[in-house]
């Protein structure tokens, strides 16, 4: 009877998790849609469009190793619920930004409240479900992205064309953010360790929490997987939508909603299937969670490589070429979140998804707007000058942007090669944590 009760509550926190982390990617996207409309408004380059994305990565990086180790001490559940009422609010408040500085210290603002949230999330995950039970509940966990990618892509446009402003749906967003934070306060927490097999009857803090996750090679190579992970989503989320206006000519509503189609409804299949194949590989092979990441890498990046370099092909041929490389990239969540549960101890989740965190957003997520948006700028002043043009028009923009995009599959590909290196190292740094657990 007891279990039943563990596990219902383990499924009502569990749903409560998603949800957060829906309007999480909901309120994280908002900029990336309404983007043009803030690039003529204010007169902005497309490398200040990236600063922006690139700002609230950076902010959101180095908040998260301090507030990952306090979640790995402290009441998750606290941290979680201010850290949801903090960036809710503070989305509210970039809807009143007067100027391309303010909207970047308004980011940068929601940046530290979210920062809270996933490495919190991770580690009560980990204490909730056991070892075999983790890539499906990751999976419904993370499902909170594409969906709230979707909600985003599909509505923020409709609200913008409504409201005749890009101000509103920042206003709107906010809202449910607020008021879900107060049923996180009211979580029932496990235990730490709660759910593993081996469990260590010390409850002391650890010395050199760190440290002692760094020696882990496996997490040092999904980390750099991570990296350049983040590197590919983050530059496909930022400009996607502008490129679609520039290049195919959408207009922002539609462009939207392919872009949702791509980013979003993908992974509703993405996570929920690849979550599922995940366990079974998993049971089937100790490494095979991370070589069925590496072999979708491979997937991603030869789909998006493919849909660029075609050019102009037919819209809906782009998007469901694109689509499919999404969804195999879609995998990287359920697989390697997992296989950081499995290689660190309980007491340390929290500080390596931090840890981990800081290295996707403070190099990946932090340097692939920025980085696309400088070569955008680059590629469209050598298209005006082999044009004999003087100055600068939407169609050397449009050419400018859709070349910086092959850093998209590059990206993926250079995942590909850190996925396979932590696949040889996974079953040994598996088992000295197992170890560690029993001896303790």
């Amino acid at each position: 009877m007891q279990q039943t009760s563990q596990a219902t509550n383990a499924w009502r926190v569990l749903f409560l998790l998603f949800l957060a982390n829906l309007f999480n990617f909901f309120d994280r996207t908002i900029p990336a849609i309404i983007i043009e409309p803030v690039r003529h408004e204010w007169s902005l380059s497309d490398f200040q469009l990236g600063l922006i994305g690139t700002a609230f990565t950076l902010v959101y990086a180095v908040a998260g190793v301090p507030l990952g180790r306090l979640a790995d001490t402290g009441a998750r559940r606290k941290i979680m619920g201010w850290g949801l009422a903090i960036w809710s609010a503070l989305t509210a408040v970039n809807g009143l930004a007067w100027n391309f500085w303010s909207f970047l210290l308004i980011r940068m603002g929601v940046g530290i409240g979210e920062a809270s949230y996933a490495p919190a999330a991770n580690s009560l995950i980990g204490d909730l479900f056991p070892a075999h039970k983790r890539a499906r509940a990751m999976g419904i966990f993370m499902l909170g992205l594409p969906l709230g990618l979707v909600l985003a892509f599909f509505t923020i446009g409709a609200m913008v064309k409504a409201f005749d402003s890009w101000r509103a749906p920042f206003f709107i967003a906010a809202v449910p953010g607020l008021i879900l934070a107060v049923f996180m306060f009211f979580i029932k927490e496990p235990a730490r360790g709660a759910a593993e097999a081996v469990r260590s009857a010390t409850v002391a803090p650890l010395d050199r929490p760190l440290r002692r996750v760094l020696a882990i090679r496996t997490f040092w190579w999904l980390t750099l997987a991570g990296l350049t992970f983040n590197f590919a989503t983050y530059a496909t989320n930022s400009f996607l939508v502008p490129m679609l206006q520039r290049y195919f000519l959408m207009p922002l509503e539609q462009a939207a909603i392919a872009t949702g189609v791509i980013t979003g409804l993908t992974g509703l299949v993405g996570l929920t299937l690849g979550g599922w194949v995940a366990d079974k590989v998993h049971q089937k092979s100790e490494r095979g969670r991370l070589l069925l990441a590496a072999f979708s890498m491979a997937v991603a990046a030869a789909c998006t490589g493919y849909a660029l370099i075609a050019g102009r092909i037919d819209i809906g041929l782009f998007v469901g070429v694109f689509s499919v490389g999404w969804l195999f990239a879609y995998n990287f969540y359920t697989c390697v979140y997992t296989a950081i549960q499995d290689v660190v101890e309980p007491r340390l989740r929290a500080t390596a998804m931090a840890l981990f965190f800081a290295g996707l957003y403070l190099l990946g997520g932090g340097l692939g707007p920025v980085v696309v948006g400088l070569l955008s700028d680059h590629y469209s002043q050598v298209a005006m000058l082999a044009a004999g043009a003087t100055e600068m028009n939407e169609t050397f923009k449009a050419e400018g942007l859709h070349n910086a995009m092959y850093l998209v599959p590059v990206a993926l590909t250079l995942t590909l090669l850190a996925l396979f290196q932590a696949s040889r190292c996974f079953v040994r740094d598996a088992a000295n944590m197992r170890a560690g657990l029993a001896a303790a």
